[in-house]
């Protein structure tokens, strides 16, 4: 109920639907303690998420990847590569843990709120994983919809040609849709350019969950051995079963086995999963709780946000 309200006002109104759903299930932060409500917070914060998060495969195609040419995927690489570098080099002065650094840097290398959603769901738990995860959530919003507005204007004083120009947007801000409404602003041919790189950074995604789940491999296990009381951990897979749904819907696609009816119909299901994930996580904290995460994730965030956009826009300007 609370993914659907949140998908009504960001219809009706605008907005990020994202960021509505997090805060209306805030709001209902009381449920998250109700035996009745619970397990079904929990079995959305978790299942509903890894599914969400393997069906985003189905809008990418090996095509769409080779047809940006080896330029363009060097430089979205080394933004991706050099922005979770720099996540945690910062992170590590602001005193933060090297699980919080990787997930806020691979939030804004990759792509926003579905990122750190995917990454938070391969790190061992902590304390306060979720909140966290949710500061990061709320902030990589606030600053895609900040840079969906300011990021052409950008483009225009620069006079970026389409090509240029969409790879700047695709490859600097978070969240999809963000990326989509920039491109589209300047005209058609940005906007498709812009989409297609920003699909190869969510490519991305698969790549850098694997690295994750391996480096965290054993922390995990030894997180669930305590939460255990003492007995013998369970193996943790290396590649999470939503990641191989990830690779697979790429794949079909790539065959054109996916019609594009359906393929519309798994984005959007995609999409709905992440709505109610989000929702049930914005369940399990509060307002106080976000208010205690303090200053320094939104302070690492904002410096992310500035590397990868100077970083892109750099190679642009070296490359006219």
């Amino acid at each position: 109920m609370i993914a659907l309200a949140a998908t009504f006002v960001a219809t009706l109104y605008g907005g990020p639907q994202l960021l509505y759903a997090l805060l209306f299930g805030v709001s209902f932060n009381y449920l998250s303690h109700d035996a009745r409500t619970k397990p079904g917070i929990e079995f959305a914060g978790r299942a509903v998420l890894r599914l969400g998060v393997g069906l985003l495969g189905a809008r990418i195609t090996a095509a769409q990847i080779a047809g940006l040419g080896w330029e363009t995927a060097v430089t979205v690489v080394a933004a991706t590569s050099t922005t979770l570098l720099c996540g945690l080099a910062v992170g590590r002065q602001l005193g933060m843990s090297r699980a919080q650094r990787v997930l806020s840097g691979g939030a804004v290398g990759i792509c926003g709120a579905s990122a750190a959603l995917a990454i938070s769901a391969v790190l061992p738990r902590e304390k306060d994983g979720d909140r966290f995860t949710l500061m990061v959530v709320v902030t990589v919003t606030v600053m895609s919809t900040l840079a969906m507005i300011g990021y052409p204007l950008i483009a225009r004083w620069l006079e970026l040609p389409p090509a240029l120009a969409g790879l700047f947007l695709g490859g600097s801000i978070h969240d999809v849709a963000q990326v989509v409404g920039a491109g589209y602003m300047l005209d058609a041919e940005t906007g498709d350019i812009a989409t297609i790189v920003k699909l190869f950074r969510v490519a991305l995604l698969a790549v850098v969950v694997v690295i994750v789940s391996a480096a965290f491999k054993g922390a995990r296990e030894r997180a669930q051995a305590a939460v255990a009381s003492g007995r013998a951990p369970a193996r943790q897979a290396l590649v999470p079963w939503f990641l191989w749904l990830f690779i697979g819907m790429v794949v079909l696609n790539s065959l054109g086995a996916i019609p594009p009816a359906l393929q519309s119909g798994l984005s959007d299901f995609s999409r709905a999963c992440l709505v109610v994930a989000i929702a049930a996580l914005g369940m399990k904290t509060s307002f106080a709780q976000l208010a205690r995460a303090g200053w320094r994730p939104l302070a690492l965030i904002i410096v992310e946000t500035v590397w990868i956009a100077a970083f892109v826009l750099a190679v642009i300007l070296w490359s006219r």
